[in-house]
């Protein structure tokens, strides 16, 4: 052993071996072990760091000789336990290194030996030594997609291709791998980004008795690709296979976004496990409560991270930059982003640190930034959330669609400003349109099959009587709780799924589909589903034969969108420069009379754009209306061509320009509850 360096952080490779080095600034002895196979109930060496050779100001390190990839390795660290100061040292148990790159899970992993009293080394987690840099990525670059032209498709590596309908090979269902062999069907759907759940290594105990962990949201490492996801177990597998996967996504033309968790860990709150960051450094890595022993809990899971504090900031860049430079990621959404705006006693900051660190980075100045831009806590922060380029989901647009098309009141001239990349949020900032990320569903929730099927969430196999998930869902269940044969049902229920896409693909902004909606994928009711890994969660693959006719127009729908001119390429204009540019004009069911009352259910308007125009309707009344049509303005004689109507079946509810058929008519009787989409004839 020689004394070893401060840097890097984390098991770092040599030619002669492995430098070592963590960050502890209260611990008062580190002990470095190595493992000859992760399930050994002790380690085959013991290295006490030496407080004057082997530790730099707070950073304890060591460089062994001989040591190669693939080798075991965990830390011990000695010091107080008192959690009334915010010390939690527990020489007891094995802790993860925080900028460990491999994770080895035991046979007989368990989680409450890390929270219990006493030795938990035969149970615990380790690290692994990987060398990152071997590995032959063939000239592959993160692609740097404008995000006008950005279709996202949020969705679960596991649940895409784990059911066996997916057709996948057995060995690869629910991994990285078997992603790959599902890259022609989202080429052909039109897909330009997936938007995956957390792959960060998380804990899949930390669940109710019986269930799983299954969406992820409860990190254990935050440089680990989750090992459950691949379909190769040895030390660099789960690595390589992920980098396989991202290679292949970029051939395909796709970008890949991380959902990311810099929010919280899977220790949870003052009863919980001793993976890691509460046993190296407790107050630094946590926003603890004012008395010290209990944590401040803003993401709804038991702790919450001290985001803001320089090693949680530093922590929180490398791990971004690692995730660009090494593994050629090309963007990240952020989960519960608003905590990242507090500061370490939790009030929210005017300029947070980390966010403009994030936002200035140079590294990852070509990355997607995508905040979900509020927490559990209630900060609330859509249309302010801080910076110059990060997008934001979009909950506005979320509920006032879903409102409009369920036929609540007092929705049309919200829906005006929803359509129109929503400048009464963002107006003010003069942003991109695309800074909103349009979407009805995503994993937290209803499906959009749900969405239109269900009045109520249904629970219960969760295991807590219901009790869990939103109540207020903005949903209608046309007329019948849950499934139902009634073919009325079914056809009001499927033009609904379409109005969603229809509105969600024609919409400024940047659209984000859930995974399966374009097939009607149901979770049965379920809209909190993290625990299900069951075929309540799964894509069944089946459903896409049973609802081709709306995989059909899901993916027209794509097309169109990607055609027209103000999505082709990245413009320099702002939101609210584009809106004056463009000519707009409002309409009622009488041309020229909109009606924005709190009674009104339709819209209409006429937009007319650099090379296209359309007339767009909607109804959201429960009868049908008749719609006057302008005269399109170049050409009085000219006639309009019916590129969608959602009332009617396929192949008829969505056509291209060329098969279109004219309208002959001044006025266009607009079934209820439906969407019409009118285009200028080109060839008059």
């Amino acid at each position: 052993m020689k004394s070893g360096q401060s840097f890097p952080l984390g098991a770092t490779v040599y030619p002669d071996g492995v430098n070592f080095n963590i960050y502890s600034k209260s611990a008062t002895a580190v002990d470095l072990l190595l493992f000859d196979a992760v399930n050994d109930p002790r380690p085959s060496h013991v290295i006490p760091l030496d407080r004057q050779k082997n530790r730099t100001f707070h950073y304890w390190h060591a460089f062994l000789t001989g040591i190669k990839p693939g080798q075991i390795y965990a830390y011990r660290a000695h010091g107080t336990n008192a959690p009334p100061r915010g010390l939690r040292f527990d020489a007891d148990k094995i802790l993860l290194d925080p900028y460990g790159k491999g994770i080895a899970m035991p046979a007989r992993y368990d989680r409450d030996a890390a929270a219990n009293p006493g030795d938990n080394t035969p149970y615990a987690m380790k690290s692994v030594v990987v060398e990152t840099g071997a590995y032959n990525w063939e000239g592959d670059v993160p692609l740097k997609r404008p995000f006008s032209g950005t279709i996202i498709y949020e969705m679960h590596v596991r649940g895409f291709t784990f059911h066996p309908s997916s057709g996948v090979e057995p060995e690869k269902r629910g991994t990285y791998a078997g992603l790959i062999d599902k890259i022609p069907y989202l080429q052909d759907l039109g897909i330009t980004a997936v938007e995956l759940l957390p792959i960060f290594q998380f804990d899949e105990t930390e669940a109710p008795k019986g269930l799983s962990n299954y969406w992820g949201y409860n990190p254990v490492s935050f440089f680990t690709p989750h090992t459950g996801y691949s379909s190769q177990q040895d030390a660099v597998g789960p690595l390589n296979e992920f980098r396989d996967m991202v290679k292949a996504l970029h051939r395909a033309g796709i970008e890949v976004i991380l959902d990311v968790v810099y929010n919280h860990t899977a220790e949870s709150d003052h009863e919980g496990p001793t993976f890691c960051f509460r046993g190296l450094e407790n107050d630094a890595y946590y926003i603890l409560e004012q008395d010290r022993v209990h944590y401040a809990n803003y993401s709804g899971t038991g702790n919450t991270l001290n985001a803001n504090h320089s090693v949680v900031r530093r922590l929180i860049l490398d791990s971004l930059r690692y995730w660009v430079e090494v593994m050629h990621v090309d963007g990240f959404r952020f989960d519960l982003a608003s905590i990242l705006a507090r500061d370490e006693t939790g009030q929210p900051l005017a300029s947070p640190p980390i966010l403009w660190e994030i936002e200035t980075d140079p590294i990852l100045a070509g990355t997607k930034l995508i905040a979900e831009a509020w927490d559990a806590a209630g900060l609330y922060q859509v249309g302010t959330f801080i910076g110059d380029r990060w997008k934001e989901w979009n909950g506005r647009f979320r509920d006032d669609v879903r409102s409009f098309f369920k036929g609540n009141q007092g929705v049309a001239e919200k829906l005006r400003a929803r359509f129109f990349a929503s400048p009464d949020l963002y107006g003010h900032q003069e942003r991109e349109p695309e800074q909103s990320i349009n979407f009805v569903t995503c994993h937290d929730g209803f499906t959009l099959n749900d969405l239109v099927s269900y009045d109520h969430k249904h629970n219960e196999a969760n295991g807590e009587d219901n009790r869990d998930g939103h109540d207020d869902n903005l949903s209608w269940n046309c007329g019948v709780e849950g499934p139902s044969e009634d073919p009325n049902i079914q056809r009001l229920r499927n033009r609904q799924v379409k109005n969603f896409f229809t509105i969600q693909l024609l919409a400024l902004g940047t659209p984000m589909l859930l995974m399966g909606d374009e097939m009607r994928r149901t979770q049965q009711g379920n809209n909190n589903a993290y625990c299900q890994d069951n075929e309540i969660n799964w894509l069944d693959w089946n459903l896409l034969k049973r609802h081709s006719g709306l995989h059909r127009f899901v993916r027209q729908m794509i097309r169109l969108r990607l055609s027209l001119d103000v999505f082709k390429e990245d413009h320099e204009l702002s939101l609210n420069q584009l809106l004056l540019m463009a000519q707009i004009d409002w309409h009622g069911v009488k041309l020229n009379q909109p009606d924005w009352s709190d009674h009104s259910h339709s819209l209409s308007f006429t937009v007319q754009g650099r090379e296209e125009l359309f007339h767009i309707i909607f109804n959201a009344f429960w009868e049908a209306l008749e719609f006057e049509l302008p005269p399109p303005p170049d050409d009085p004689q000219a006639k309009w061509r019916r590129i969608i109507d959602t009332d009617l079946e396929t192949p008829d509810d969505i056509c291209s320009m060329a098969q279109a058929p004219a309208v002959d008519r001044r006025t266009y009787i607009v079934q209820p509850r439906s969407v019409v989409l009118l285009a200028r004839d080109l060839k008059q």
